[in-house]
């Protein structure tokens, strides 16, 4: 049974195909938690363009909440919610969204991307926030919305964040997530004035950047009045799940790098301080905010969202089979003749992508007759998988070579660590010792930060240190291990 002296923890991750909402309890002292549920999510393609249901993100939420206090008898004493970066949601004046908010692979990017290039080079762009050049990126997405005639004073605040505040929150910029904007100074770690300036974007609309770990509130609402809610407080963890996860990577040392495997792979290492040199510049490496000061320095690279879109078009023509044993097929086949650049920017948008693929690899000159948008799923699936490994040991080096790290470990954390066969291509790839972590790294971050937090484990200045996250997080995952033995025998 539940320890009744701890209150319970409960722990959102939002992801841009599947939402979690998670439970921690205490046994006999020990920390243990579950996912009490999920739900899809995934961007709509309308005539408006590429958008986010923020009323069905926010429904499922509330449904789990709702689940989570019908379990928790003991009371629930946080809640923590973390999701993807750079997409945002503009408010009215109560502090409800206008509309649903745009989804970043909404292709208005790519002319506001220029146009803000031609005012602020990339060059001095990313001295100011050492932050990589991806369309994707809040600050163009922001200057889009400028291009299209929204007003600059229209409030907005990012998704997690977004939901933190409709549960009862003030409108926060949590600090690493805050960094992915692409708009906060490197060296004071405030929003940027002269992005702010140069562009014509209104800074009074961008909301308070807060230290990772910060109290914004409690819960209110219908929410407050179940008795499990009734003293329930928000912590924003790391509000970008990729710093979440990283913070719960159980590693010591300076020989170690990760990749936060996912719809997005996420291919780095963990900096005491920035590097912004001009390889990293030229390389177009970032440098985000994480834990307790420290700096997630890595790069973005397509991820499993390709085999994900190939599996949407090949379910529409009948072809059913589970991810897992079309991965395990692949494991016996060998390696392609030419591989894809799974970065081409074509990629990165949805639908047809077979389509693409096939375009790319005949742009390539495979010499193959055949077409690959009628390639057999083991086949496209195989290319997709080896392509992916190529492009992670790419960087790995870049990394190594950019930073001085002599590399020896690589953690692999998130849904894409159960992938066995691309976990092996990439050790073979980048001669690296692969460790698979925890598919549910980003909520052991989130729970560890919230347990730090609650703790007096932070500063109002820096937030709670890595080093006790990192205790918190090993603490947490040591407990589950050892509670889920118990019940096993």
């Amino acid at each position: 049974m539940p320890s009744s002296e701890h209150k319970a923890l409960v722990a959102v991750d939002l992801g841009a195909q599947s939402c979690r909402v998670s439970l921690l309890r205490f046994y006999q002292g020990d920390p243990h938690f579950d996912v009490v549920h999920r739900f899809r999510n995934g961007p709509l393609v309308t005539s408006a363009g590429v958008r986010w249901d923020i009323a069905a993100i926010i429904e499922g939420v509330q449904a789990g909440l709702r689940l989570c206090a019908g379990i928790a008898t003991e009371g629930i004493q946080a809640i923590g919610v973390d999701g993807w970066a750079v997409d945002y949601v503009r408010l009215d004046e109560d502090g409800n969204a206008i509309a649903n908010p745009f989804c970043y692979r909404d292709k208005r990017t790519i002319a506001a991307e220029r146009a803000v290039h031609e005012i602020l080079p990339p060059a001095r762009l990313h001295a100011l926030t050492g932050i990589q050049l991806l369309s994707i990126n809040t600050l163009y997405q922001l200057y889009a919305d400028k291009l299209a005639g929204v007003p600059a004073g229209k409030r907005w605040i990012n998704i997690p964040e977004f939901v933190t505040h409709r549960l009862g929150g003030r409108p926060v910029a949590e600090y690493t997530n805050a960094t992915h904007t692409q708009l906060v100074d490197l060296k004071t770690k405030q929003w940027c004035d002269e992005i702010f300036e140069s562009t014509g974007l209104d800074r009074n609309a961008a909301p308070q950047i807060v230290p990772t770990g910060t109290v914004v509130g409690s819960v209110r609402g219908d929410l407050s009045e179940l008795t499990a809610f009734r003293q329930t407080q928000l912590i924003v963890p790391a509000c970008h799940d990729t710093a979440s996860a990283i913070a719960a990577i159980p590693a010591s040392g300076y020989d170690w790098a990760f990749i936060s495997s996912g719809t997005w792979s996420l291919v780095g290492t963990v900096l005491g301080s920035p590097c912004v040199n001009e390889d990293a510049r030229t390389m177009n490496f970032t440098n985000l905010g994480g834990v307790g000061g420290t700096i997630c320095f890595l790069k973005n690279v397509n991820g499993m969202w390709l085999l994900r879109q190939c599996m949407d078009q090949w379910e529409s023509r009948g072809f059913r089979r589970a991810v897992a044993d079309l991965i395990e097929q692949c494991g016996s086949m060998p390696k392609p003749a030419v591989l894809l650049d799974v970065d081409d920017p074509e990629l990165l948008m949805p639908g047809n992508m077979l389509g693409k693929i096939d375009a790319q690899m005949k742009r390539a000159g495979t010499g193959a007759a055949s077409s690959w948008e009628s390639a057999e799923p083991p086949a496209v699936a195989n290319l997709i998988l080896h392509s992916l490994a190529a492009r992670y040991a790419e960087v790995l080096a870049s990394i190594a070579r950019i930073t001085g790290k002599k590399l020896r470990r690589l953690f692999i954390v998130g849904g894409g660590s159960r992938n066995r066969v691309l976990n092996r291509l990439t050790a073979e790839r980048a001669g690296l010792e692969v460790i698979a972590g925890a598919t549910e790294s980003t909520t052991i971050g989130n729970f560890a930060i919230q347990m730090a937090a609650l703790a007096g484990d932070g500063s109002d200045a820096g937030g709670v240190p890595a080093s006790s996250v990192a205790k918190w997080a090993e603490r947490i995952s040591a407990g589950s291990l050892a509670i889920a033995a118990g019940m096993d025998g």
